[in-house]
């Protein structure tokens, strides 16, 4: 398969599994073992593309963003939400501050110790397990929306996106138990998975970025584009699907996929290395 055909492939990949709770990072590997396209040069592009499924968050949920811009000391939006102007920049910011900071301090003990194929399977599975114990755990709690978020609340699912460093985990999936277990419900714990996503994934991508600019060729160029552009279109899908099922239904199909895919993730990628 030629590169603009592995970048549709792999842009469908990181748009549907980016914000499910089912680990892009480890469905990404296995279609680049797959297609044969591995090595730095294929983590780098596919930590590039996760701009386009980015960008996808940032159209679905413009008007969260809008209203987390304070004029004046107020927000541009009225309402009585705590992710509003200055309350909704400081949630955002504490929630997203952990796992820059970590991420950033433990990058090159992460890729040299965590990226290979047990570390990897051992997340999946060990994070499906987790999601059917929080759905049995939270049905015997109330829980809040989103627009009731506390500072608190931000602070406690930030340290959950944390364990999204170790590869396999999911930061979807690590942020939304962790927004479950803090009194959220499904969905005010998907949507704020969402938020908090992009200036995680911008500032990763944005990394990768300056790290592969000069080994871009036009051809390269080109193949991100397609990338990004079908990262795009699939994450807005995906995203869309994904807060309308969880309005009506539980996480746990999502749990026990994760279940089934951890030896198969092992199988194909035990003999080759990550």
């Amino acid at each position: 398969m030629n590169s603009w055909g592995i970048a549709v492939v792999l842009g469908i990949v990181e748009g549907l599994t980016e914000f499910l709770p089912v680990s892009s990072t480890g469905h990404l590997i296995i279609a680049g073992h797959l297609l044969g396209f591995v090595g730095d040069k294929a983590s780098s592009f596919e930590v590039a593309i996760q701009l386009g499924a980015i960008l996808s968050v940032v159209v679905l949920y413009w008007h969260r963003f809008v209203g987390l811009v304070p004029v004046g000391g107020r927000s541009l939006l009225d309402s009585n939400s705590t992710l509003l102007g200055w309350s909704g920049l400081w949630r955002i910011a504490v929630a997203t501050s952990p796992a820059l900071l970590i991420g950033y301090v433990a990058r090159h003990a992460i890729k040299a110790k965590l990226f290979n194929p047990e570390a990897v399977t051992l997340a999946l599975a060990v994070g499906g397990v987790a999601i059917l114990l929080v759905e049995r755990l939270r049905s015997q709690r109330r829980s809040s929306s989103l627009d009731q978020l506390t500072l608190a609340q931000a602070f406690g699912i930030g340290l959950f996106q944390v364990l999204a460093l170790w590869p396999g985990t999911s930061r979807a999936a690590a942020t939304i138990i962790g927004g479950m277990l803090l009194g959220l419900d499904r969905k005010g714990a998907a949507e704020f998975s969402f938020l908090i996503a992009v200036p995680v994934l911008f500032a990763a991508t944005g990394y990768e970025l300056i790290k592969m600019r000069d080994q871009l060729a036009f051809d390269d160029s080109m193949a991100l584009a397609i990338g990004f552009g079908v990262s795009f279109i699939v994450a807005l899908i995906a995203v869309k699907g994904f807060v309308s099922f969880l309005s009506r239904g539980k996480l746990t199909p999502f749990a026990w996929y994760r279940i089934v895919v951890a030896p198969i993730f092992y199988w194909l990628t035990r003999s080759t290395g990550l």
